[in-house]
């Protein structure tokens, strides 16, 4: 029997370009996941070349990229001045003057053969006005500033709690890199000058630097941001424009002083032309607004923020440009792209680091020989493009569904088109109450649900297995699951209070 060819086990050299948060959440995974056997792993990135990272709220995930790497929750919250996040607030959305929250975790609880929000639907045609978040702990408890993470083997209440982070992105990136250097992560500093390319293929073979230093590699990680070196100023893979519905272009950033004690949730407060964020950290809260210079001038959307504040500014305000939409293909010969080299999708929805996991993992899943087989890239980029694709739905859902008419911006945003999978879900959701999910979708059903009851939506009809229970027992149901969980979440001590027990302290200004 002829002896099969003995194939090459990795790579000689695995090359991340860039830093900050997408290139050391790359590095640090990379070396926990292939031990350092499918190639050295090499890390370049410039001090001179600053990093979008602000104050980060995330989805609840990243506690799977943490238990990945073997990371102590409490040593994570330290090193990055963490607090723990249990959904969104979203004020002035649907209409001036209104407040939902996006919670994480379960809402509501199983009652008969329907789905729990067809009962809620039912109710609310019946004239009941409660409030969808009101059968949510994560809400409840958020609105409390309470915060306690189930314990272990529980099934009860305290067990639909979902819950994620705010915390320090260049902390974050820091702990990162320490973690990736003790796994053997060789960095290197210096801007690229120059991408040099084999001329039968185009494949790149390594990156030279201004100081004419030369990194040679065989597998490349385009982590460069927004500049997308790799991906699309050297291989020109194209890029989707979706600026024509999330129609925000710009952001200015600055951190404030606390006032207060941390709040468990990060807040998103509309403007006349966009909307404004705020992560309270440990430390400081980090702030933003999210705007169109299509309907909004730099000055006055840096006036607004700057008035909106909870406290002095710690720095001067840092004005971010960009393009909503996405990379045509994030893989492309031996170059893939992670976190913003691949897209960019406004933080509405706390999503960028997600995406960097997210694609990270997908990569793993394919992992591919020296030889590049075309068809992983080609699975790739099509599992990575519909991660981007449903999120950029569920953004959508956001401005599209407002009430508000007191700006061109919002009525735009009430007027525009959009695409027609999210108008497939919104017409199943008014018809008939059901969410329609498609396969991978990052938003599940309590998410999309929480969305489009907060921005005022109510369906026609509900699902007629809600109908099977009479109309005094399902109002005494609802008003008993309200009741365990107020008194449930009245229990849970305040955020600062569970931290502080961890060891962690809070500063807080005057």
């Amino acid at each position: 029997m002829q002896d099969l060819p003995r194939k090459q086990p990795g790579f000689r050299n695995i090359v991340i370009v860039g830093g900050g948060t997408a290139g050391w959440m790359t590095a640090a995974l990379l070396a926990r996941l292939t031990e350092g056997k499918l190639g050295q792993i090499h890390l370049i990135e410039s001090e001179d070349i600053g990093t979008i990272g602000v104050g980060e709220a995330t989805i609840p995930p990243i506690q799977d990229f943490n238990r990945l790497l073997g990371i102590d929750e409490t040593t994570f919250l330290r090193e990055t001045n963490a607090t723990f996040k249990l959904g969104i607030e979203f004020r002035n959305w649907h209409e001036k003057g209104d407040s939902y929250i996006h919670p994480f975790g379960v809402i509501g609880a199983q009652i008969g053969r329907a789905a729990f929000h067809h009962y809620y639907i039912r109710a609310a045609l019946s004239g009941d006005t409660t409030r969808f978040e009101a059968y949510s702990l994560a809400s409840v408890a958020a609105r409390q500033g309470r915060f306690a993470p189930a314990p272990r083997h529980d099934t009860g209440v305290h067990s639909t709690l979902g819950y994620a982070y705010h915390f320090d992105a260049g902390l974050f990136a820091q702990f990162l890199r320490r973690y990736a250097e003790a796994r053997g992560v060789m960095r290197h500093e210096g801007r690229i000058t120059q991408v040099n390319q084999r001329a039968e293929d185009g494949f790149i073979t390594g990156v030279q630097t201004e100081r004419g230093d030369t990194l040679d590699g065989d597998l490349f990680f385009d982590c460069s941001g927004m500049h997308a070196l790799l991906l699309q100023k050297t291989l020109e893979t194209g890029f989707e424009d979706w600026s024509h519905w999330l129609p925000a272009n710009r952001a200015w950033a600055v951190p404030c002083a606390n006032v207060s004690e941390p709040l468990p949730y990060t807040r998103a407060t509309a403007h006349s032309a966009g909307w404004q964020w705020r992560i309270p950290l440990q430390h400081r809260t980090g702030n933003g607004h999210v705007f169109s210079a299509d309907f909004m001038s730099e000055d006055e959307a840096q006036r607004i923020l700057l008035e909106n504040l909870d406290a002095p500014t710690l720095a001067d305000p840092r004005l971010i440009r960009f393009r909503t939409g996405r990379a045509r293909q994030f893989w492309h010969k031996n170059v893939v792209a992670i976190g913003l080299s691949g897209g960019f999708l406004e933080p509405l929805e706390s999503t960028s680091i997600h995406l960097i996991h997210s694609g990270l993992i997908k990569f793993m899943d394919l992992f591919p020989d020296p030889d590049f087989n075309p068809l992983l890239a080609r699975q790739y980029n099509q599992a990575v493009g519909m991660d981007y694709d449903t999120i950029r739905d569920f953004l959508i859902a956001h401005y599209k569904l407002t009430k508000r008419d007191d700006s061109n911006f919002w009525r735009y945003c009430r007027e525009m088109s959009i695409p027609a999978s999210l108008q497939y879900k919104l017409d199943q959701f008014n018809e008939s109450g059901r969410v329609i999910m498609s396969r991978g979708d990052l938003f599940q059903i309590p998410s999309w649900l929480a969305v489009l009851f907060g921005q005022g939506l109510r369906p026609k009809r509900y699902d007629p297995l809600a109908d099977l229970i009479e109309p005094q027992d399902l109002s005494a149901i609802l008003r008993q699951m309200q009741g365990t969980i107020t008194d449930y979440a009245n229990t849970m001590p305040p955020q600062a209070r569970y931290l502080e027990k961890l060891g962690l302290m809070i500063v807080a200004g005057e």
